[in-house]
């Protein structure tokens, strides 16, 4: 993997950088549609090509693993293969459902024990394991196997959990550099910055997996429940300290605002299950602020869903036929609703791009940040 960059802004730390892959290259900062289970839920590949034309998309190891399985994947000749899908992949390590299996695992050096969400039945993740799973599906880049602390968290907790990410780490690079890629492409493992919500905690962790010099570097452990100005204050110290020659990923994160304030402060990648999820339960984001579209008052609302932004979805459907489409729990509604929200979030970064091309990032993002708080 390359990463290069290819103009700073003015004003902020911002940055435009470029990420070459096996399978294509994309433009950094990048927001990834999450495919947890290799598919982004009910939109067809071609329809997100067509409309989104994402260059990265993100698929979960722990969901993987459960169903279809590695067999299954390695017999299709790897995830590209299984879900037909010719760009880049990126997997996480299932670090974060040992956090939100927080009732049904335990953790000790070694790794997690855990109970299946679907079954019942009992497994066991260690940082080899992980590894060995991510190479079975064959992403480009994947995850090393990390803890993620609940908010808020006791500050012994966070360090001794701080601390066995570490010592992960070093087994997950230990296994990574001792195995080979199985189908033909190249793999990338990303560290993860661990530490809660302590600053001290988490200028330790980044110094300690920049060290590692990997080709990328991730930020764990936010978007967890804290106040936003706690993420940002996190982000900013992490970002510090992070080399600025590696892409930086912000995992799990987030709202429109939460990626451009945290573009501002350095981060090039970010994940999140949020437009698409919020798509399915009527919630649309839009360059004058979100809606409800299950609401009455768009009832009878023949314009369409975004006037002035959102140039990568058509705007063929009016509020009132989409607001119709969920009233009858049509599949159409929310696979409409799923294109748009992520038709936003794609519309967002190519705007955000665009200013830091134009030296006006700082004040557009100062006015949209008022825009996108606001409840239509």
């Amino acid at each position: 993997m390359k990463f290069s960059i290819l103009k700073k802004d003015i004003d902020t730390n911002a940055r435009i950088g470029k990420v070459s892959t096996d399978h294509g290259e994309f433009e950094t900062p990048v927001f990834m549609p999450v495919a947890t289970s290799a598919a982004i839920k009910g939109v067809h590949n071609k329809d997100l090509k067509e409309s989104i034309s994402p260059d990265v998309i993100l698929s979960n190891t722990y969901h993987l693993y459960l169903r279809p399985g590695k067999e299954i994947i390695e017999n299709a000749g790897g995830l590209h293969q299984f879900m037909k899908w010719d760009r880049s992949i990126l997997t996480d390590s299932g670090g974060y459902q040992v956090y939100s299996l927080s009732n049904n695992r335990k953790i000790n050096s070694d790794g997690v024990k855990f109970k299946s969400h679907i079954d019942g039945s009992y497994h066991f993740f260690t940082p080899e394991n992980a590894i060995d799973i991510q190479r079975s599906i064959g992403a480009d880049i994947i995850m090393a196997f990390d803890e993620c602390t609940p908010y808020p968290c006791e500050k012994i907790y966070a360090k001794k959990s701080m601390e066995l990410t570490h010592n992960w780490l070093d087994r997950c690079v230990k296994r990574f550099n001792t195995t080979k890629s199985k189908y033909l492409h190249n793999q990338v493992l990303f560290p993860i910055v661990q530490g809660g919500m302590y600053k001290d905690l988490r200028k330790m962790s980044a110094q300690h997996i920049s060290s590692m010099d990997l080709d990328g570097n991730a930020i764990g452990g936010l978007s967890v429940g804290e106040p936003h100005d706690i993420m940002y204050e996190i982000s900013e110290i992490v970002c510090e300290i992070l080399p600025e020659r590696k892409p930086r990923y912000l995992m799990g994160v987030g709202t429109p605002l939460n990626i451009i304030e945290n573009i501002s402060l350095g981060i090039d990648m970010f994940d999140c299950v949020m437009p698409t999820r919020n798509a399915r339960n009527g919630m649309l984001f839009t360059s004058e602020g979100t809606i409800n579209i299950k609401n009455k008052k768009w009832e009878n609302d023949h314009s369409v869903i975004d006037l002035n932004g959102n140039t990568f979805v058509d705007n063929l459907y009016s509020k009132a036929y989409l607001r119709h489409l969920f009233s009858i729990n049509e599949n159409l509604g929310k696979q409409i609703a799923t294109i748009h929200n992520l038709g936003f979030y794609k519309w967002i970064i190519e705007t955000t791009k665009n200013k830091i091309r134009e030296g006006k990032f700082l004040s557009w993002k100062k006015n949209m940040a008022k825009k996108l708080d606001i409840r239509l």
